[in-house]
């Protein structure tokens, strides 16, 4: 239901965006509360936020996009933060901007919620998620970097209670796929690590 739902309300939207007829723009306004509404019910978010959420998307609608740091020290831990939104541990991340490279966002993102100023690598993998996983309303798309960290202090932010390194197998409470992503991470780097040891 909420893949029907993000369908009707990318319809109602780009509809929006591209309409002329002001009778058109009636219909996709009606569309996009039915699906506001719907989304609400199913996610368990008020409509009002729901709302918020979409009405500043402007433009064609493409699924949101996130960027993620995997940050390993010299005895393999992975730089994790403990959020101050949710209590939950997670990589460095957060949303592209508009006018940035997602490059850019993640030096961005690691820089604000950990003080480390970090070179971004290679790409490690792009992990999707579609309406309704971990109650999100979106479909996006996380682009998983491998980085290494150039300089700075680790500190904690607004966004950050903690930030440390840690064992992927710790028993720690995760934030939505974030050991998922962690693992993929540890593996690329295992992979990495036999390649440059030939």
């Amino acid at each position: 239901m909420l893949k029907l739902l993000e369908e009707i309300r990318s319809i109602a939207k780009n509809g929006l965006y591209y309409a002329k007829d002001h009778y058109d723009v009636e219909r996709y306004n009606k569309l996009l509360k039915i699906a506001n509404r719907e989304y609400s019910e199913m996610v368990n978010i008020t409509e009002e936020v729901i709302t918020e959420r979409f009405k500043n998307e402007l433009g064609h609608i493409t699924p949101k996009l996130g960027t993620d740091a995997a940050i390993f020290d010299d005895s393999g831990k992975i730089l994790l933060v403990k959020r101050t939104d949710d209590n939950l541990w997670s990589l460095p991340c957060g949303w592209a901007e508009v006018n940035e490279l997602p490059r850019e966002s993640i030096k961005r993102e690691v820089k604000e919620e950990t003080g480390l100023n970090v070179e971004v690598n290679d790409v490690i993998d792009v992990i999707g998620r579609l309406p309704g996983d971990f109650d999100s309303p979106h479909t996006s798309c996380h682009i998983l970097f491998y980085c290494i960290v150039k300089s700075g202090e680790i500190r904690t932010s607004e966004e950050t209670s903690q930030v440390m390194y840690r064992n992927i197998n710790d028993d720690i409470n995760w934030h939505r796929d974030h050991n998922k992503m962690a693992k993929i991470a540890y593996r690329y780097k295992s992979q990495k690590l036999k390649r440059l040891a030939k």
